[in-house]
């Protein structure tokens, strides 16, 4: 491993480091080697780091590395630079440039997987580490400032000089009064993952007997076809997945259906607010016949919940049995299933995949969720056994895992419909939307905690003697609460470092590798068009959408009627923070222009 120490005073830091098995190390200071050995104890560490092989260099700018270690030819796994101040009275917004340039030059010489070492007094990063930690306006703000050369804090741990053999702080370029170091921490970066790159991107399917295409929606991009489920994977959504069906097979047979469930639907969900749906359009050459669009109609109803709508066209220009949206349930391929005489009574068939839904903003609220849906046909008058059972398993299994992850157990629990809170709950409401719910499966007694739902229906098909019974489950919130995972969006990060957590699937605690990432809040506030009713939804859609999943909050802060006109103003404040890789003050700023513009234009407001 080739090290690279910064700004070292009288090189006890570096002279601790010799000898240690491994290390290519190469010491610099910023000032000449004439002022360098001049201090007390500097040439005998010089000499000591000569001796070891190491390498010393005199007179190096930390903030111009590219002029000394050429990029590519220098390339360092791990650069430490301690206590760095810019020199005598200066503030916390020098020390902040100097940072800045810091970091931006870090990134011409630092390894794919290095990382940046940087040691602090205690206050000065202003980071919940510190304690007592500083107000943020009077810190050194290095999680924000790191962002914009692309880098995030994947680590904080006290400096613990004590422990350092040999090692003396001097202070700045070695004045007789050092740096206060009790409870100094050191903080350690690493680069964070590109920003996504949101090309159009196409999708092949199939409807009917007919392979058609569309474009994929642009918040959608880089969630299509990731494989979560598929058997090589390794990721929580699949352990839980296959968790539960090992569960079930304990009480029920079970049988896993894997054939390929219709992506995309047709028509118009009836129930289902329009904004909340993913609406797809086919170019014309692509469209199915009319035989074919009747037929795949026929495949999507939902315990005689789904058909045709016949009021207002969703796109227009397009009859309504053209209407094609991304599926936001597995229901409809199940009811379809049914009636054509696929399941058997008394087995658990077990169906999963990805459902989408425009929603909201908020950590536990996602356009995009892995459904597991369970459905048995039982007879009539066993229908209530049967959901205890089935909520009995779900229970037992959950609280097992939930036990050898955490050490405690969930608590699960079953929910009346009658009296639930759902407009607390997006995933909640949605389902009441789909159709009839009996019972919520929920964390405790806490409405805001729904991960499932139970529905129970009379079989239209073979005989009015069977029941259909059917839980589904939503599996990334269930990820979210087994492996203690605060974001949903992290489920879903290209970052490599996710994944290592889970080895071969193993489901444990996640340890986060982007700590105390910065956020940014902007306000907004414009004039609704008269007469029309403005819809969260869509303007929470089109945050999604400009910002690239890094709006993590909106909320409404004024509504305010202009008397004599009527006209309605309203300000929402929004938080943009990443949960997984570098946000900049720079691009949340642009971001909000750009989110401005747009809602502007697709929503008809009048920006104040």
């Amino acid at each position: 491993r080739r090290v690279l120490l910064l700004g070292e005073g009288n090189f006890s830091f570096a002279a601790s480091l010799c000898g240690a098995p491994g290390i290519r190390l190469v010491a610099t200071c910023y000032e000449s080697e004439e002022e360098a050995t001049g201090r007390g104890g500097a040439a005998r560490s010089i000499g000591q780091l000569r001796d070891s092989g190491a390498e010393v260099v005199f007179s190096v700018d930390c903030t111009k590395l590219k002029e000394y270690f050429l990029p590519g030819k220098w390339e360092f796994d791990c650069i430490y630079f301690n206590f760095p101040h810019c020199g005598r009275k200066a503030g916390v917004v020098k020390n902040r440039e100097l940072l800045a340039r810091f970091f931006q030059s870090c990134a011409d010489v630092l390894a794919e997987e290095g990382e940046v070492h940087v040691a602090l007094c205690n206050g000065q990063g202003g980071t919940p580490a510190d304690q007592p930690p500083r107000e943020w306006h009077n810190s050194w703000q290095i999680v924000a400032v790191a962002a914009a050369a692309g880098f995030i804090l994947s680590h904080v741990h006290p400096f613990g000089a004590e422990t350092i053999h040999g090692y003396k702080c001097t202070g700045y370029r070695s004045q007789d009064k050092s740096f206060c170091i009790e409870g100094a921490l050191n903080h350690i970066f690493t680069r964070s993952t590109p920003p996504l790159c949101f090309t159009p991107l196409s999708c092949r399917t199939q409807v009917g007997s007919q392979k058609v295409s569309f474009q994929v929606p642009q918040v959608l991009v880089d969630k299509i076809n990731r494989g979560f489920l598929e058997l090589n994977s390794s990721h929580p959504v699949r352990t839980i997945k296959e968790k539960l069906s090992a569960g079930l097979s304990q009480a029920f047979p079970v049988q896993n259906i894997n054939s390929c469930l219709p992506l995309l639907h047709q028509g118009h969900p009836d129930g289902v607010c329009h904004s909340s749906i993913f609406w797809i359009t086919l170019s014309p050459q692509e469209a199915p016949s009319t035989e074919e669009i009747s037929q795949g109609l026929a495949d999507t109803v939902l315990f005689s919940h789904f058909g045709q709508d016949t009021g207002k066209n969703v796109q227009e220009g397009w009859p309504i049995a053209k209407q094609f949206y991304l599926r936001p349930s597995l229901l409809p391929g199940a009811q379809a299933m049914i009636q054509k005489g696929a399941f058997s009574p008394g087995t658990a068939h077990v169906l999963s995949g990805p459902v989408f839904r425009k929603c909201r903003i908020s950590p536990h609220s996602m356009p995009v969720f892995h459904e597991m849906l369970v459905v048995l046909a039982v007879s009539r008058g066993t229908e209530n056994s049967c959901v205890q059972m089935l909520v009995d398993n779900i229970q037992a299994t959950t609280n097992s895992l939930h036990q050898a992850v955490s050490g405690v157990k969930a608590s699960i629990t079953l929910q009346e419909a009658a009296g639930f809170e759902t407009e607390r709950n997006d995933f909640a409401a949605f389902e009441c939307q789909l159709g009839e719910v009996q019972h919520f499966i929920c964390v405790g007694t806490n409405p805001g905690s729904c991960l499932g739902v139970i529905r129970t229906a009379p079989q239209e098909s073979k005989s009015s003697e069977l029941v259909v019974v059917s839980a589904s489950l939503n599996l990334d919130l269930l990820a979210m609460l087994l492996c203690g995972i605060s974001d949903w969006r992290m489920l879903w990060t290209a970052d490599r470092r996710f994944l290592w957590q889970f080895p071969e699937g193993e489901l444990r605690l996640f340890q986060s590798f982007s700590l105390y990432p910065p956020s940014y809040v902007h306000d907004v506030s414009f004039w609704v068009p008269d007469g029309e009713q403005f819809d969260e939804v869509v303007f929470h859609t089109l945050a999604r959408r400009v910002s690239g999943e890094m709006v993590v909050s909106i909320q409404l802060r004024d509504s305010f009627q202009q008397p004599g006109t009527g006209r309605r103003s309203l300000c929402y404040r929004v938080t943009f923070q990443s949960c997984d890789r570098a946000l900049s003050c720079r691009e949340a700023a642009e971001m909000q222009l750009h989110f401005r513009e747009e809602i502007q234009q697709h929503l008809g407001v009048t920006l104040r």
